[in-house]
């Protein structure tokens, strides 16, 4: 009994970290309305200033560095990394948050994942990808408990984040700014008749936000260490506590922070027994947090705050897609003499834009036509790889019936994790994706019983005794698999536009644009959902079948949560409403022909994310219909100059017109 209290009282230190993120998580909602999918990555910041200072005395700034001479003691450096880290709170505010304060959720969800990938990147850049020590500003020491020897390390860690929760608790409780602050989470009127600008109370909200945090981080990194995947991604546990909290209690949130962490602590003591089964040892921490979301929007979805605001942006409108011959041929013609152009690494990048292009086009299903976020489509994507790796290897299943059989397994665990879009929509469904995935990733693709660390080959294809395999001898990228890519993945898109230009394309507009309006003539609502998720899923899932054959050979590090929200980034740059979109994603997207041969000429390294994370931010702020719709828009501009006909478009805010012919569409589908 004594092992499992200690190992309660160790989770503790796991839970001051919860607790500084969940309270910077309810501060930043409360303010703003807005889901902060980068608090850990802005907490990190400031702890890796301190550690750095810590080191050798240096002080790391996001450009150049300054030489202080001599390492300061543990209290200045932290409060140096404190000074950082809300100095960057007060810039995310600014510049990437106060533009988007009455965007669609979407937009708001974008724009903090790309806060969240710049600085991950940023991270990576100024001080390294591997493990750092950080300094423990607790002294280490013990204290007797039922007459065993326990840390006092953690319970202190545990009791210093609750009285900084506590203040927290106390400023929204007590003081006239923290009541016109949790006014203006119901009704921004509501603070201006205060006397208070909700954009500033906003700004303060998310200055505390980073202290709180970053505080935590700073404790919490003393016991495992600083990882920039790591302590970018502990925001998904405190995403569950939010969520638990119902996004508005802080007491909940120190309960809920010290029992997830105690709780995980505890399981990782039972996974060291030896009766515990094999394959449940790895990521079952990282398990937990995604069921308790699952549970809490189950039993609480319908009641979870949403925020009150002065206007609303209304999301891109859709173009209709029609299938066009003489373009369609004219585009695969196209694709089909840059790739007998190109050889090696570069014929290599245009088949893998390609692939990307059918993980960028899951996206536009599931977002751009049903306006659900998902943040899992590589998690499917690589369900069906890992599949494809097991079938081909082990039941010797012939091309292309395994692509189709992994694929429809990508498209179940879509359903599965579409369950709880039945009760919310928006960013709480993008907590439960990004928690799915990162579950996904750590118990099944990080699980050396399911997937050996050695690696998971995979058969070559062949079509009628013919190789299309990748490689070949010295030929490394064969003329023969990208024509085999080609052909997939023309396949794919005209099966998408087919289901795009009819009903089911019309009704999943519908369902994105009033989920009761739908459902009041005659569209089952659940079933759409269930069904945009299987779609974009299964779509997903040829993709990860179609980088496995590309591969040879898969690992974890294909489909990483970091390698989904990088292409979710270029899916939302290229434009997530349209296949045209999901084109200029695959060719800009990460191993694609223009990071290529941006790589090839210029060598940037981490820098790739980080400018695609830039471009993120300012794209969402600045262009939310992505390169593609601005290029459609332009379009639409000369012709209605020149007197041409104007595309079909759908979406909140289209023409009478366009109204029309949905409401004919979807009497047709009743």
């Amino acid at each position: 009994m004594s092992t499992y209290l200690q190992f309660i009282l160790l989770g503790f230190g796991l839970g001051a970290v919860y607790i500084g993120l969940g309270t910077g998580l309810v501060l930043v909602h409360r303010a703003t309305g807005i889901i902060n999918f980068a608090q850990g990555a802005m907490a990190m910041w400031g702890a890796y200033v301190y550690a750095q200072l810590r080191i050798d005395g240096t002080l790391v700034l996001p450009i150049g560095s300054v030489e202080l001479g001599a390492k300061p003691v543990p209290l200045a450096a932290a409060g140096v990394g404190l000074l950082m880290s809300v100095l960057l709170g007060v810039l995310a505010h600014y510049l990437v948050f106060r533009p988007v304060r009455n965007a669609p959720v979407l937009a708001q969800v974008v724009v903090s994942v790309a806060l969240m990938l710049t600085l991950q990147a940023l991270v990576v850049i100024r001080f390294g990808p591997n493990s750092i020590v950080v300094d423990s500003l607790v002294p280490p020491g013990n204290f007797s408990l039922f007459g065993q020897q326990m840390s006092h390390r953690e319970p202190i860690m545990a009791a210093v984040m609750i009285a900084l929760a506590a203040l927290v608790w106390a400023y929204f409780r007590f003081t006239r700014a923290g009541m016109a602050t949790r006014a203006a989470s119901e009704n921004e009127r509501g603070a201006m008749l205060m006397g208070f600008a909700p954009d500033r109370l906003a700004g303060v909200a998310m200055v505390m936000a980073s202290a709180v945090s970053t505080v935590g981080v700073l404790l919490g990194s003393s016991l495992t260490g600083l990882t920039p995947a790591n302590y970018t991604l502990l925001v998904v546990p405190a995403l569950a506590v939010l969520l638990v909290a119902r996004m508005e209690s802080i007491g909940t949130v120190v309960i809920a922070s010290l029992a997830l962490g105690a709780f995980q602590s505890v399981i990782n003591l039972l996974v060291s027994k030896e009766w515990w089964p094999g394959w449940a040892e790895s990521g079952l921490d990282q398990v937990i947090p995604f069921v308790v979301v699952m549970a809490i929007l189950f039993l609480f979805g319908g009641r979870l705050p949403s925020r009150g605001s002065l206007q609303t942006m209304r999301l891109p409108d859709v173009q209709i897609p029609r299938i066009r011959p003489v373009p369609a041929v004219l585009l695969v013609a196209v694709a089909v003499v840059v790739l007998a152009a190109t050889r090696d690494a570069y014929r290599f990048g245009v088949t893998y834009s390609i692939i990307l292009m059918l993980v960028a086009l899951s996206y536009v299903v599931i977002t751009g036509y049903l306006g659900q976020i998902s943040l899992a489509q590589t998690s499917f994507a690589g369900a069906a790889g890992f599949t494809l790796a097991k079938l081909t290897t082990s039941w010797d299943m012939p091309f292309p019936l395994a692509v189709l059989f992994c694929s429809l397994v990508a498209a179940l665990l879509g359903v599965i994790v579409a369950l709880p879009a039945f009760r919310i929509r928006g960013a709480q469904l993008a907590i439960v994706t990004v928690a799915a995935a990162l579950a996904i990733e750590r118990f099944v693709f990080n699980n050396y019983s399911l997937t050996p660390p050695s690696g998971n080959p995979i058969a070559d294809p062949t079509i009628f005794g013919l190789n299309v395999a990748v490689r070949q001898g010295s030929d490394l990228s064969r003329m023969a698999f990208s024509l085999m890519v080609l052909a997939v993945a023309t396949l794919v898109v005209l099966a998408f536009v087919r289901l795009a230009s009819g009903t089911t394309g019309r009704m999943l507009l519908a369902v994105r644009a009033n989920e009761r309006a739908a459902a009041s003539v005659g569209i089952d609502v659940r079933a759409a959902k269930v069904l945009g998720f299987g779609i974009s899923a299964f779509i997903a899932g040829i993709a990860g079948c179609l980088i496995g054959y590309s591969a040879g050979q898969l690992s974890a590090e294909s489909f990483t949560v970091f390698v989904g929200l990088q292409i979710l980034a270029v899916a939302y740059l290229g434009g997530i409403t349209s296949f045209g979109g999901a084109i200029v994603a695959g060719v800009i997207g990460p191993l694609g022909i223009i990071y290529v041969v941006i790589h090839e000429i210029f060598e940037l390294g981490d820098y790739y994310a980080l400018i695609s994370g830039i471009a993120l931010i300012i794209t969402a702020i600045i262009n939310p219909v992505g390169i593609a719709g601005e290029t459609r828009r332009q379009i639409a501009w000369v012709r209605a100059r020149v007197g041409g006909p104007r595309p079909i478009v759908a979406g909140i805010g289209a023409g009478t017109e366009t109204v029309r012919q949905e409401r004919e569409a979807l009497s047709d589908a009743k």
